[in-house]
């Protein structure tokens, strides 16, 4: 097999193992009802839940960088699907809060391996080989798994009870970490002559830019978490049955896998990738506070995906102008610690806003807000990386 080929070929292996982890995270979204009804919990113990997920990233993301240097990606990232598909079954298992939190904190350990190995993964094999596109590719994976399970969980539970989506997901993790670990194989090994020894030593520049490019990346992505939490519910209020708003919020999902790459070709093309992530966030806002008119609810469920969602790309690309090559494993456990700081408590805010107002449509405007975060941290890193050049190597 061509390098090009194997590079594809690598690149759909990924795309399919990491489906897992957002079809494990979406399990306690699509039953959060069934879950609050049975156990008897509060919205936002169940928004809690659903932020436990990323909890284990705030102690994890930057010891996870390290370990790098003692296993390899393929062992490591089988063993975080290993770990979302046992807190599934333990979560599948759970008769109270304290159970399923200890399910949601297993599966939030195996996604910090995940997140940070399956990144470095596909930077190996595509660096200076279309890494935009194929960055683009890998981050619609979440997306696609989120939306598998905003239709297979909540039918499972509508109709089987709130445990078997955790068991479906549990199992394809499962299944995943086998596939993984028996069909990965690494690129082709980097001459001697090219390499450089690894170092955790940002400077201020890459340490103010990372972090700016974390805010950008993690405001972005918790918005969406509560369009995907709240946005059922908000069509539910307006007369929609439950399974039909899982379905019609689920859209926005599926056309991310052609919106963002789309949008990274676009962007790679025109060389105006600030231009169209700007965009894109304004029409991003513009669509969620429309979500209250729920007779709209499928075109605007449809623009979310293809116009508010599509500069995922872009917005992971933004690491690569924040650190240099050989300092991205640390640079990115410093990343991912910040998404995972903001990510864990969002659920439980935008959960405590409901059942203060008892209006969903509350949590949505918390997500406009959270766009705006998204817009503002963005033009910041821009100003920064322009007014403080990279310093000649």
């Amino acid at each position: 097999m061509t390098d090009g080929r194997a590079r594809w070929a690598m690149l759909a292996l990924l795309f399919t193992t990491r489906i897992g982890l957002g079809f494990q995270f979406q399990t306690m979204g699509s039953a959060t009802d069934s879950v609050v009804h049975e156990l008897g919990l509060s919205f936002a113990e169940a928004g809690t839940l659903i932020g436990l997920f990323m909890i284990p990233g705030l102690v994890l993301s930057l010891p996870a960088g390290f370990a790098g240097r003692y296993a390899s990606d393929r062992v490591l990232t089988s063993a975080g699907l290993a770990l979302l598909a046992l807190g599934g079954a333990v979560a599948a298992m759970a008769d109270g809060f304290a159970g399923l939190a200890a399910g949601r904190l297993l599966c939030g350990a195996g996604f910090v391996l995940c997140s940070i190995f399956y990144t470095k993964m596909t930077a190996d094999w595509f660096t200076g080989h279309e890494l935009a596109t194929a960055m683009a590719v890998l981050v619609t994976s979440w997306a696609t798994g989120i939306a598998m399970g905003q239709i297979s969980h909540s039918w499972l539970a509508l109709h089987y009870g709130w445990r078997l989506p955790f068991v479906s997901a549990a199992i394809y993790c499962a299944v995943a970490a086998v596939a993984l670990m028996l069909l990965y194989r690494p690129p082709p090994a980097v001459p001697k002559a090219v390499q450089v020894k690894a170092s955790a030593a940002l400077t201020s520049r890459e340490w103010t830019l990372t972090l700016l490019a974390a805010l950008v990346w993690s405001a972005f992505n918790c918005a969406y978490v509560i369009y995907l939490s709240f946005a059922p519910r908000l069509l539910e209020a307006g007369g929609i049955d439950p399974l039909s708003a899982a379905s019609i919020v689920s859209l926005a999902s599926w056309v991310i896998l052609i919106s963002a790459a789309t949008c990274g070709a676009i962007a790679d093309r025109t060389g105006r990738a600030a231009l169209i992530l700007s965009l894109a966030l304004c029409c991003g806002m513009a669509i969620l506070s429309l979500l209250r008119h729920v007779e709209w609810a499928v075109p605007l469920s449809l623009a979310y995906g293809l116009l508010g969602m599509a500069p995922a790309g872009l917005i992971m690309a933004l690491t690569e102008g924040a650190m240099a090559p050989h300092k991205r494993a640390f640079g990115m456990g410093v990343f991912f610690s910040l998404y995972f700081l903001l990510m864990a408590p969002t659920p439980g805010i935008a959960g405590w806003l409901y059942d203060r107002t008892h209006d969903p449509y509350v949590p949505i405007l918390f997500a406009v807000g959270l766009f705006a975060l998204t817009f503002a941290a963005h033009i910041a890193y821009r100003i920064c990386r322009r007014a403080w050049p990279q310093p000649a190597s």
